[in-house]
């Protein structure tokens, strides 16, 4: 019988998370955060993301290499809250809402590329749309292939994506004024009210740009010594990914001031044309396509897993357990989630998708997966935990209570809808759980 191999190492397990984590995201958020900041203390914004990355990367780390199995989530949540007790909901729901949030995530990359791509050629709406279509099938087609190729071609992508950023932060290194932001700071600062909401609104564009430390664990199957390679790759990223935005950031405004900045469609190009000139601009903007297009590629590979995962368990629909004959890859949810993906890419707006992709998990994914861990804590013993996270369990409380401050951040009416879905969720759950006579009517 087919089954997934482990035949990933701890780079490419980095470089994969890595590529879904920088992505078109830091390059069209950049201008959202320093306009809703709208001061040069916009690095906190960053400084924050980087923040609640590490602290929630300390959750996963422990459910990671506890549970170093395909699905990432599908399997935290069973094990935590008991996978014949109320874990058969919570892992339902969870692949529930992941059936809607992953192809956001994909349309979302896709969106952003297509953004992007007009800088090069103009594009009106309808070749826009047809350009982030296309993105979605060419992945779809990549990933159509054995792990261990994935894994070769995700060190190529990720190659790209560090030479992007580093000729980003080189050029700002060059143009001579490069620590000009990091002095000005604090310039017009006060920690009030205001400062306050404006960091829950702007983190929540910056929180997006560092989503998928963790896409390591939906591979969990697929990676060699999980119990040390998943919390390591996931450290590496966020640490890695971390200085690389914020020397981004800096690098940028210290050649186009904030002011101008805030308000750039494409804020890196304009960066390198004025440093370069067009022929500069173009080719940079060549670097954050390519980047773009392998953060739709690591991220589809990471959700394809979900489905798959719950399907095996007996908790989903069979038809996503198969695998492909000869490659070994869930071929059914990537077509599937690919197919979705590329509908939300024909019809979605990027500014709604971003704010939509994090209310709509935060609950499930992020905040139940936080509290079952502390419940997991509370009846296994320690020596189950191949990673343990320092100061336990404060780092846990912490991280609950930041992506609640984000979740009412993203507004009134994306907390509404990510609400609804997760009751929508429950309704077909307890559906499904009283024809199959499964908890709690069992």
């Amino acid at each position: 019988m087919a089954s997934l191999e482990r035949r990933l190492s701890l780079w490419q397990a980095s470089a994969i998370n890595m590529t879904d984590m920088v992505g078109i995201g830091p390059f069209i958020t950049l201008p959202m955060v320093i306009g809703m900041m709208n001061g040069p203390y916009f690095l906190y914004a960053w400084i924050a993301g980087a923040f609640l990355s590490i602290v929630d990367g300390m959750v996963w780390s422990e459910l990671g290499a506890a549970f170093p199995r395909a699905g990432g989530s599908y399997n935290f949540l069973k094990g935590a809250y008991g996978k014949n007790g109320a874990g058969k909901m919570m892992s339902f729901l969870f692949v529930w809402q992941t059936m809607i949030q992953a192809p956001l995530v994909i349309a979302s990359a896709a969106i952003g590329f297509a953004k992007y791509f007009s800088f090069i050629v103009s594009l009106n709406f309808f070749t826009e749309k047809l350009v982030s279509g296309g993105v979605v099938i060419l992945i779809v087609i990549l990933l159509y292939r054995k792990i261990d190729a994935i894994g070769k071609i995700s060190i190529f992508l990720w190659s790209g994506v560090i030479i992007t950023m580093f000729w980003i932060i080189g050029g700002g290194i060059a143009h001579g004024n490069f620590l000009a932001p990091i002095r000005n700071i604090n310039s017009g600062i006060s920690v009030d009210y205001a400062f306050v909401a404006a960091i829950g609104f702007a983190s929540v564009k910056s929180v997006y740009s560092y989503l998928g430390y963790y896409n390591v664990c939906h591979l969990g199957s697929e990676i060699k010594s999980p119990s040390k390679n998943i919390p390591r790759s996931m450290f590496i990223s966020i640490v890695g990914i971390a200085f690389l935005y914020f020397f981004m950031n800096v690098s940028v405004v210290s050649v186009i001031p904030w002011q101008q900045a805030k308000d750039s469609e494409f804020v890196i190009s304009e960066f390198m044309e004025v440093l370069l000139g067009h022929n500069a601009a173009i080719i940079v903007t060549c670097l954050i396509l390519w980047v773009a297009f392998a953060s739709v590629f690591s991220a589809t590979l990471g959700y394809s897993r979900i489905p798959y995962a719950a399907a095996e368990d007996g908790e989903f629909f069979k038809v996503f357990a198969k695998l492909h004959p000869t490659k070994n890859f869930p071929y059914v949810s990537l077509l599937f989630l690919g197919s979705v993906a590329f509908i939300f890419s024909m019809f979605l707006k990027l500014s709604e998708v971003i704010s939509a992709i994090l209310a709509m998990r935060i609950m499930i994914q992020f905040v139940g997966q936080a509290v079952g861990l502390l419940i997991l804590r509370s009846k296994r013993n320690s020596d189950e935990f191949p990673y343990k996270m320092p100061l336990f369990p404060l780092p846990v409380y912490l991280a609950i209570a930041m992506w609640l401050f984000i979740l009412v951040s993203t507004g009134s009416k994306l907390m509404f809808w990510g609400l609804m879905v997760i009751l929508m969720g429950t309704i077909v759950y307890f559906i499904k759980a009283s024809v199959q006579k499964e908890w709690p009517f069992r």
